[in-house]
């Protein structure tokens, strides 16, 4: 054990919500979580996202996607499981051994913007934004749990 709580945030793809959701927690508490992400179709990073964070300075290309199907097959434990997706897709995760809180937050898929390179831009710096100010307020409100 790392003396630390372990996190595990899920979307669809694990392409841009749960990639960016386990950046900032590190970032922010990484001292306190040990924070992981998946999804239950992984693909590879949206670019628009590795773009957004980039600006933010934390630099997501060679991240690599995951299975939640995976980790829970690997006996993998978790604190808090917290789904980043709308609200049917979160009902798909499967439910990991041991004493787990889970939480959903929801968040637009950036895979689903339309519009020219820029207008998408703008709605992924949004989603970004939301995450970010989500995980602070998440974490400056009663402790979340420590293992």
């Amino acid at each position: 054990m790392t003396g630390k709580s372990a996190v595990l945030f899920v979307c669809v793809h694990n392409s841009a919500r749960s990639q960016m959701a386990e950046a900032f927690l590190h970032h922010l508490a990484g001292d306190r979580f040990e924070a992981s992400s998946a999804g239950f179709e992984p693909t590879c990073i949206n670019p628009l996202v590795i773009e957004v964070m980039r600006e933010e300075g934390f630099d997501l290309s060679d991240h690599q996607t995951k299975s939640v199907f995976e980790l829970y097959k690997q006996g993998k434990l978790y604190r808090y499981i917290i789904t980043v997706c709308d609200e049917s897709t979160g009902q798909r995760c499967p439910v990991f051994p041991g004493i787990a809180k889970r939480l959903h937050w929801s968040f637009d898929d950036p895979a689903s913007f339309t519009g020219s390179h820029e207008e998408k831009l703008a709605l992924t710096r949004k989603v970004r934004d939301e995450i970010m100010a989500t995980i602070q307020d998440w974490l400056s409100g009663p402790a979340p749990a420590a293992d």
